[in-house]
């Protein structure tokens, strides 16, 4: 997973399911569209950073993982703001 915003294009995130089973919608329309992904991952087994770089939240379904450093959300929480 590449770190921070060194590729230009924001925040990645991965979200990685056992099975088809648990995906509920994909949307992917042609052109510049927003594109739209819903699942679950089931009940929440662990919520943790990866080496302090990535937030992996944990399911009984699949894992979710984003590009979200420890350092970055302490920031977000110590100005007191919820995110715009």
């Amino acid at each position: 997973m590449p770190k921070g915003e060194t590729d230009g294009k924001g925040r990645a995130f991965i979200i990685e399911l056992d099975s088809g089973d648990c995906l509920k919608k994909v949307t992917i329309p042609n052109g510049n569209r927003r594109i739209l992904i819903e699942g679950t991952i089931g009940k929440l087994e662990r919520a943790e950073f990866v080496e302090d770089l990535v937030l992996e939240l944990v399911g009984a379904g699949g894992v979710l993982r984003v590009d979200l450093a420890r350092e970055d959300l302490a920031k977000r929480t110590e100005k007191g703001g919820s995110p715009k």
